[in-house]
């Protein structure tokens, strides 16, 4: 694709491609031998890679470049939580190094059915099974690539036809949620509007569903920066710097402070908890 149509460009300054699309919360996105990563999302393919603060987009509208810019999340407010962040010495050390990590605006249904495939999973298998889902029951989108099913072709499945996924004990899981919003039991449009705590409640009536699957749904795909999704990682994290929790100033914005200590602490940056002695 990237190699016959001009790109079209966003600005992006103090945004890094490699680390948001590398960082654990999307699955759809792989990086090529020429540094373009290719994908989708809302049924839309692209092909992608950045030049210093220049994005270069590749098989995309022009009337589609509203609809990247929302994806990638480029407007949000990350230059005044940075600055919120150098307040405290970790967050500040993590703000400094994983800072162009956005939050990307993805469709809640695909990210709650993605967070349910991630459950003691690594991210290459759940990139496997994510593809083979969209490849089974997505649209077509062009070049190899397919949009995300919609709910009702996953629950008309059933659970023989999620077999193909090998997805193991997830598919039933996958199944629930999709039969539950299929049938109007769970609402996502209705989850967006509630507050943090109910909208957490209804997500957790999906059978799998516990509060770490609940938080990465709302956050990834609601959007609601106060969720905090607690991974081993981001528990090792609070176990040595913040045994309270979070610093007050940090709490509304929690869910960007946490992906910037997520990425820290796998990349080495931050420490795991003090061995104790003895």
């Amino acid at each position: 694709m990237a190699d016959s149509i001009s790109p079209l460009v966003l600005s992006a300054p103090g945004f890094s491609l490699a680390d948001t699309l590398e960082c654990g919360q999307s699955f759809r996105w792989e990086l090529n031998d020429r540094g373009i990563y290719r994908g989708a999302a809302g049924n839309r393919a692209l092909e992608i890679r950045q030049e210093g603060e220049l994005l270069f987009l590749y098989g995309t509208a022009e009337a589609d470049l509203p609809f990247w810019r929302n994806y990638f999340d480029l407007d949000g407010a990350y230059p005044e939580w940075k600055r919120l962040y150098q307040a405290d010495p970790v967050l500040k050390t993590a703000s400094d190094f994983a800072g162009g990590i956005t939050i990307l605006r993805q469709d809640p249904w695909e990210a709650l059915c993605s967070f349910i495939l991630s459950q003691n999973n690594n991210i290459p298998r759940i990139k496997g099974i994510v593809k083979r889902l969209c490849e089974q029951f997505g649209k077509p989108l062009g070049e190899g690539l397919c949009g995300f099913p919609a709910p009702d072709r996953v629950a008309a499945a059933g659970l023989d036809g999620l077999g193909c996924l090998r997805a193991g004990f997830r598919a039933k899981y996958l199944l629930d949620a999709a039969q539950k919003i299929d049938s109007g039991e769970i609402e996502l449009e209705t989850v967006a509007a509630l507050p943090y705590q109910e909208a957490k409640a209804v997500l957790m009536q999906i059978a799998g569903v516990g509060p770490k699957v609940a938080d990465c749904a709302l956050l990834y795909g609601f959007h609601r920066l106060e969720a905090f999704p607690a991974d081993v990682w981001i528990k090792r994290v609070m176990e040595r710097y913040y045994p309270k929790g979070l610093p007050d100033f940090a709490l509304e914005s929690a869910g960007v402070a946490q992906q910037y200590l997520f990425h820290s602490i796998r990349c080495g940056v931050l420490e795991g908890p003090e061995k104790k002695s003895g």
